[in-house]
Protein backbone atom coordinates (compact mmCIF):
# COMPACT_ATOMS: atom_id res chain seq x y z
CA UNK A 1 0.00 0.00 0.00
CA UNK A 2 1.50 2.89 -0.93
CA UNK A 3 0.51 6.29 1.09
CA UNK A 4 1.26 10.36 0.36
CA UNK A 5 3.35 10.54 3.35
CA UNK A 6 6.79 10.78 4.18
CA UNK A 7 9.39 8.59 6.75
CA UNK A 8 12.02 9.21 8.71
CA UNK A 9 13.52 7.32 11.72
CA UNK A 10 15.60 7.65 14.47
CA UNK A 11 18.16 5.52 16.32
CA UNK A 12 17.00 3.45 19.48
CA UNK A 13 18.77 1.07 21.20
CA UNK A 14 16.14 -1.59 19.75
CA UNK A 15 16.61 -0.57 16.32
CA UNK A 16 15.63 2.58 14.11
CA UNK A 17 11.86 3.60 14.92
CA UNK A 18 10.24 5.00 12.33
CA UNK A 19 7.97 8.40 12.45
CA UNK A 20 5.74 8.55 9.48
CA UNK A 21 4.59 12.14 8.59
CA UNK A 22 1.28 12.86 6.87
CA UNK A 23 -0.59 15.56 5.90
CA UNK A 24 -2.18 17.47 2.81
CA UNK A 25 0.00 18.46 0.20
CA UNK A 26 1.53 21.62 1.02
CA UNK A 27 1.27 21.46 4.62
CA UNK A 28 4.96 21.19 5.47
CA UNK A 29 5.98 17.19 5.52
CA UNK A 30 8.75 17.18 3.85
CA UNK A 31 10.26 20.48 5.20
CA UNK A 32 9.44 18.83 8.67
CA UNK A 33 11.60 15.61 7.64
CA UNK A 34 14.13 18.21 6.35
CA UNK A 35 14.32 20.04 9.64
CA UNK A 36 14.58 16.38 11.64
CA UNK A 37 17.39 15.08 9.36
CA UNK A 38 19.41 18.42 10.60
CA UNK A 39 18.79 17.45 14.43
CA UNK A 40 20.08 13.58 13.68
CA UNK A 41 16.96 11.81 12.54
CA UNK A 42 17.35 9.60 9.05
CA UNK A 43 15.37 9.71 5.91
CA UNK A 44 13.40 6.69 4.64
CA UNK A 45 10.82 8.00 2.26
CA UNK A 46 10.01 11.42 1.28
CA UNK A 47 6.27 12.24 -0.47
CA UNK A 48 5.09 8.76 -0.77
CA UNK A 49 6.04 6.26 1.33
CA UNK A 50 4.96 1.93 1.05
CA UNK A 51 3.65 0.56 4.08
CA UNK A 52 3.49 -3.17 4.62
CA UNK A 53 2.95 -5.33 7.66
CA UNK A 54 4.99 -8.13 9.16
CA UNK A 55 4.44 -10.31 12.08
CA UNK A 56 1.79 -7.57 13.67
CA UNK A 57 4.49 -4.78 13.04
CA UNK A 58 4.26 -1.76 10.82
CA UNK A 59 6.81 -0.79 8.14
CA UNK A 60 7.40 1.40 5.49
CA UNK A 61 10.39 2.35 2.65
CA UNK A 62 10.55 4.44 -0.30
CA UNK A 63 9.30 3.57 -4.18
CA UNK A 64 12.38 2.55 -5.34
CA UNK A 65 12.12 5.58 -7.88
CA UNK A 66 12.04 7.60 -5.05
CA UNK A 67 14.56 6.52 -2.87
CA UNK A 68 17.82 8.64 -1.77
CA UNK A 69 15.62 11.69 -2.53
CA UNK A 70 13.47 14.42 -0.91
CA UNK A 71 12.04 17.65 -2.40
CA UNK A 72 13.18 20.82 -0.52
CA UNK A 73 10.65 23.49 -1.47
CA UNK A 74 13.04 26.47 -3.51
CA UNK A 75 15.87 24.12 -3.87
CA UNK A 76 14.33 21.16 -5.91
CA UNK A 77 14.86 17.70 -5.40
CA UNK A 78 18.27 16.54 -3.98
CA UNK A 79 19.96 13.22 -3.01
CA UNK A 80 19.62 12.42 0.82
CA UNK A 81 21.31 9.39 2.32
CA UNK A 82 18.70 6.89 3.03
CA UNK A 83 17.48 3.68 5.27
CA UNK A 84 16.13 1.06 3.30
CA UNK A 85 13.22 0.72 5.43
CA UNK A 86 11.84 1.48 9.40
CA UNK A 87 9.72 0.10 11.46
CA UNK A 88 6.60 2.70 12.15
CA UNK A 89 6.29 2.96 15.82
CA UNK A 90 4.41 6.83 15.37
CA UNK A 91 2.24 8.52 13.15
CA UNK A 92 2.53 12.39 12.93
CA UNK A 93 -0.65 14.29 11.08
CA UNK A 94 0.85 17.66 10.36
CA UNK A 95 -1.43 20.62 10.93
CA UNK A 96 -2.11 23.75 8.61
CA UNK A 97 -2.00 26.12 11.67
CA UNK A 98 -1.03 25.80 15.34
CA UNK A 99 -4.39 26.59 16.65
CA UNK A 100 -5.35 22.85 15.53
CA UNK A 101 -3.22 21.17 18.07
CA UNK A 102 -4.40 20.51 21.29
CA UNK A 103 -2.48 21.62 24.18
CA UNK A 104 -2.74 18.44 26.20
CA UNK A 105 -4.18 15.87 24.05
CA UNK A 106 -5.84 12.22 24.72
CA UNK A 107 -3.06 9.51 23.49
CA UNK A 108 -4.52 7.59 20.42
CA UNK A 109 -4.03 4.73 18.52
CA UNK A 110 -4.73 5.04 14.56
CA UNK A 111 -4.25 1.69 11.99
CA UNK A 112 -1.80 1.82 8.87
CA UNK A 113 -2.16 -1.63 7.10
CA UNK A 114 -3.80 -3.33 9.75
CA UNK A 115 -1.53 -2.04 12.49
CA UNK A 116 -2.26 0.04 15.11
CA UNK A 117 0.19 3.00 16.19
CA UNK A 118 0.22 5.95 18.30
CA UNK A 119 -0.50 9.16 16.55
CA UNK A 120 0.31 12.67 17.61
CA UNK A 121 -0.89 16.52 15.99
CA UNK A 122 2.35 18.57 15.00
CA UNK A 123 2.40 21.92 13.23
CA UNK A 124 5.46 21.23 10.90
CA UNK A 125 6.83 24.48 11.16
CA UNK A 126 7.54 25.04 15.15
CA UNK A 127 11.36 25.64 15.99
CA UNK A 128 10.76 22.62 18.26
CA UNK A 129 8.97 20.43 16.29
CA UNK A 130 12.00 18.24 15.60
CA UNK A 131 12.62 18.28 19.31
CA UNK A 132 8.86 17.18 19.89
CA UNK A 133 9.28 14.18 17.29
CA UNK A 134 12.37 12.84 19.55
CA UNK A 135 10.64 12.90 22.98
CA UNK A 136 7.62 11.67 21.07
CA UNK A 137 9.60 8.77 19.34
CA UNK A 138 10.93 7.62 22.71
CA UNK A 139 7.89 8.30 24.67
CA UNK A 140 4.94 6.99 22.97
CA UNK A 141 7.13 4.93 20.30
CA UNK A 142 8.57 2.90 23.26
CA UNK A 143 7.78 0.01 25.31
CA UNK A 144 7.10 2.31 27.95
CA UNK A 145 4.50 4.10 26.33
CA UNK A 146 3.29 0.52 24.66
CA UNK A 147 2.64 -0.85 28.44
CA UNK A 148 0.98 2.57 29.20
CA UNK A 149 -1.82 1.76 26.25
CA UNK A 150 -2.16 -1.66 26.94
CA UNK A 151 -2.97 -0.55 30.62
CA UNK A 152 -5.08 1.95 29.07
CA UNK A 153 -6.97 -0.46 26.93
CA UNK A 154 -7.86 -2.58 29.99
CA UNK A 155 -9.35 0.67 30.98
CA UNK A 156 -8.88 0.27 34.87
CA UNK A 157 -10.15 2.74 37.26
CA UNK A 158 -7.36 4.20 39.63
CA UNK A 159 -6.93 2.68 42.66
CA UNK A 160 -7.97 4.32 46.21
CA UNK A 161 -5.60 5.35 48.86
Amino acid sequence: MIVHAGLIALQRPEGWAGILIEGPSGVGKSDLALQALEAGFRLVADDRTCLFASSGRLFGRAPPALFGMIEARGLGVVRQSALEFAEIRLLVRCARIPKEIERMPEISLQARAGVSVPVIDLWPFEHSAPAKLRRAIEWLGGREARAYLARLAQDRPCAET
